[in-house]
């Protein structure tokens, strides 16, 4: 994002409504310290979980701008995981959502992330937060099947598996794998996945654990990026629905859940939650958590 959409994300995100001041004095703070210091920096965050940080880094930066970058997924992720689930996030990054299911709330899991150098991210991350017995990461893609993909480098959050026939300069070949076959037979509760239009060839590398009862929600980006593999994301709601899943968003501040209507939401991400009404509860019942001086 540039300045301006920065700015425009901080002012407008709920968790700074009617505190322009402090929102801005943390932007300006940030830039300033992470330049002259020039190196990582720790920031605390979420019930006690901390994060690395360093200037540029777009896929973590936006929870010191704003205490949640993605409010909806993120507070949804907050208030549906309990210290006895597990969990996995597929396109890991650096680990905003691993940190705060492992560190913030304390379940256990998986995190992928194919991309070496942003995988070393994700690890000083899981380091840091002391989660290495509880997490399981690994510097592998997830797919429709075992083997390799080839992957760009250099586009910070959104590096991508190159489609057939495309090429790239900067470029890398990285390991693939199934869901299934890494889960060996685990039963997460919640899957988070960011892999900028490989859904489609995911989820049918993730069909055993899709029909786990345990599994009772899905984060996922449905942008339209998947027309660069020739996926058509239509297929996707028709395939979670078969999985017994429904669309819906998330309003963290109200704790409401809102049916899309087997809709899907074009910018951010879409929630597919199994047995909504059963998840409604746990939404309520969930503990309270302050970010930024507010509670959620």
């Amino acid at each position: 994002m540039g300045s301006i959409q920065v700015l425009k994300f901080i002012t407008g995100h709920p968790l700074n409504r009617g505190r322009p001041g402090r929102a801005l004095a943390r932007y300006v703070r940030w830039q300033l310290g992470s330049r002259i210091a020039g190196r990582d920096l720790i920031e605390a965050w979420v019930n006690g979980s901390r994060f690395l940080a360093r200037a540029g880094e777009t896929g973590i930066t936006g929870n010191i701008y704003a205490g949640l970058q993605e409010f909806a997924d993120m507070g949804y992720l907050l208030h549906a995981l309990r210290p006895e689930d597990a969990f996995v996030d597929v396109g890991a990054n650096v680990g905003s959502y691993t940190i705060l299911a492992g560190a913030a709330i304390g379940a256990r899991g998986w995190a992928f992330e194919p991309v070496p150098a942003t995988f070393r991210r994700l690890d000083d991350n899981v380091r840091l937060n002391r989660l290495d017995g509880r997490v399981r990461h690994m510097n592998i893609a997830i797919g429709a099947a075992g083997g390799s993909l080839a992957f760009t480098r250099d586009l910070d959050t959104v590096n991508h598996a190159l489609a057939d026939g495309d090429s790239r300069e900067n470029s890398l070949t990285v390991e693939v794998r199934t869901l299934d076959e890494v889960l060996a037979g685990g039963s997460p509760a919640l899957v988070k996945m960011d892999v900028e239009g490989f859904e489609t060839a995911v989820l049918q590398g993730a069909s055993r654990t899709l029909a786990r009862e345990s599994l009772h929600s899905v984060i996922m980006e449905l942008n339209g990026s998947g027309r660069r593999y020739d996926h058509d994301e239509r297929r996707i709601v028709e395939l979670m629905a078969g999985h017994g899943f429904s669309t819906h968003t998330y309003e963290p501040i109200a704790r409401r859940l809102i049916d899309l209507d087997g809709g899907t939401l074009a910018e951010g991400n879409t929630l597919f939650i199994r047995d909504p009404q059963r998840i409604r509860e746990k939404l309520r019942t969930a503990p309270q958590f302050e970010i930024l001086g507010r509670a959620i």
